[in-house]
């Protein structure tokens, strides 16, 4: 049975190792969290030089690995083996490897900490060796968080670290920054830096120490959009053009493309409750009523001609028929497409 990151990660704080762990999936933050406490925290740091042992998995076929593993540690109580990069094990593919694994997996070293950082990717769960794995180490399958459980990350991550933040101002960092774990907790920690005893953030602190603007980021931008709010939507622009280092086109396409998409999403799935639209397009079902305004504004056959706009405008930034347009305008005309 897969693990929860955060089960792991209270387990291995209080001191609890297996002999190993294989982490896998799409999102890389819990991998390399786990990851990383294992390899500062399971070994004291003067036994790290002859017992902790850093391999690369396009460099490491598996019978190295394990033969590796197999190894006692020296004047010490236990070695660490860690895998970065499995999913780039030559022959983790092949069955005399895998077969070679199993019987790792049957009769492990209990002196060695064994980890595997597999990701992007996922074992073929029909495979004799994912049934292994899941049943005889500490297997976590590393999924993303999803859009509308993202502010509720938040919230948790922060509360944490020891301080609080309010809902609007979790809301706006993981809007403004997205579903990017790694880079959340980046700039979390940014901010804390100025912070020595437990406090509760707002949207303030987020504008001040994060640099994230309350009223002009691109999830105000698409929310403009999908209300037809030309004014707003053309402050926001205008802002952003004044500030291109900290808003690049190329992410602002990519959430434009996404807010467009789900409202497609909309547009199929007809008269659907609230609750399980919600779970369709991936947000917060309060979220619900802005995706249902935006479907009615912009109807299927306009939404199917936004896709060709942003296609155009991401050429256009690529040099592709741009002239002597450049990056603000380009987007400025996307953004006028959009709404005219």
């Amino acid at each position: 049975m897969a693990h929860s990151p955060d089960a792991v990660l209270k387990d291995l704080k209080a001191k609890k190792f297996a002999p190993i762990y294989f982490l896998e999936g799409d999102e890389p933050y819990f991998i390399d969290l786990i990851t990383d406490y294992i390899e500062k925290h399971a070994i004291a740091d003067h036994e790290k030089g002859f017992n902790q042992l850093i391999m690369y998995g396009k460099d490491s076929p598996l019978h190295v690995i394990l033969s590796n593993a197999r190894k006692f540690p020296m004047m010490a109580d236990r070695q660490v083996v860690i895998v970065k990069e499995a999913q780039s094990i030559p022959d983790l593919g092949k069955e005399d490897a895998q077969k070679l694994f199993i019987s790792y997996l049957n009769n492990p070293l209990p002196s060695t900490i064994l980890v595997f950082a597999h990701k992007h990717k996922k074992l073929d769960g029909r495979g004799a060796l994912k049934k292994e794995l899941d049943k005889k180490s500490v297997f976590v399958n590393s999924e993303k968080v999803k859009d509308w459980k993202l502010t509720e990350w938040v919230e948790g991550y922060i509360k944490g670290l020891g301080h609080q933040i309010d809902s609007k101002a979790a809301q706006l960092l993981a809007d403004s920054i997205g579903n990017n774990l790694e880079v959340i907790s980046n700039e979390v920690g940014k901010m804390l830096i100025n912070f020595s005893e437990p406090t509760k953030f707002t949207s303030e602190h987020i504008s001040k120490y994060i640099g994230i603007n309350k009223e002009y980021n691109n999830f105000e931008l698409s929310k403009a959009i999908g209300y037809k709010d030309a004014v707003k939507a053309n402050q926001i622009i205008h802002y952003f053009i004044q500030n291109p280092k900290a808003h690049p086109v190329i992410p602002i396409f990519s959430l434009l493309y996404n807010y467009f998409s789900k409202i497609a999403l909309v547009h199929r799935a007809g008269q659907m409750p609230d609750n399980q639209l919600a779970g369709l397009i991936g947000v917060h079902p309060y979220g619900v009523r802005e995706y249902a305004a935006a479907a009615k504004n912009y109807k299927l056959g306009k939404v199917i001609e936004v896709f060709a706009y942003i296609k155009e405008a991401d050429l256009r930034f690529k040099g592709v028929d741009s002239g002597s347009m450049n990056e603000g305008e380009i987007l400025r005309e996307l953004v006028y497409k959009i709404l005219h």
